[in-house]
């Protein structure tokens, strides 16, 4: 069974930089290989949808939604089976838990829990980020 598991999350002051971590495991030989998914993040502020942060495709193309561009990067290393989000100048409004999906449908916002059933075959457990300004 497919496992995300994020990392990195935390507490920082405005126009601080955290690194979140996106790692994966229990590929089986009849699953798409790690290299070959998808991944990115979503999150979810308090009171809101989750919203479409980032992804990375499997030839290492991005894509940000419109509140990281220009401040948050997404990369991937294939040979640990993890995807990592720098993000940089954090603002209050980046409080948020971030949830690391892969192999799916990307819509930009939607329900959360109607993403991670409907959406995407594997969704982690989410880590909480928290901007104080």
């Amino acid at each position: 069974e497919v496992q995300l598991v994020e990392s990195g999350g935390g507490s920082v002051q405005a126009g601080g930089s955290l690194r979140l971590s996106c790692t994966a495991s229990g590929f089986s030989f009849d699953e798409l290989a790690f290299d070959g998914l998808t991944v990115g993040w979503y999150r979810q502020a308090p009171g809101n949808e989750c919203e479409l942060v980032s992804k990375i495709s499997s030839d290492g193309s991005t894509d940000y939604g419109d509140s990281a561009k220009g401040r948050f990067t997404i990369s991937r290393d294939n040979a640990k089976n993890t995807v990592y989000l720098q993000m940089n100048s954090l603002k209050a409004e980046d409080t948020a838990v971030y949830y690391c999906a892969a192999d799916g449908s990307w819509a930009r916002h939607g329900r959360c829990l109607s993403l991670q059933i409907m959406n995407f075959n594997y969704w982690g457990q989410g880590t909480q980020v928290t901007v104080s300004s």
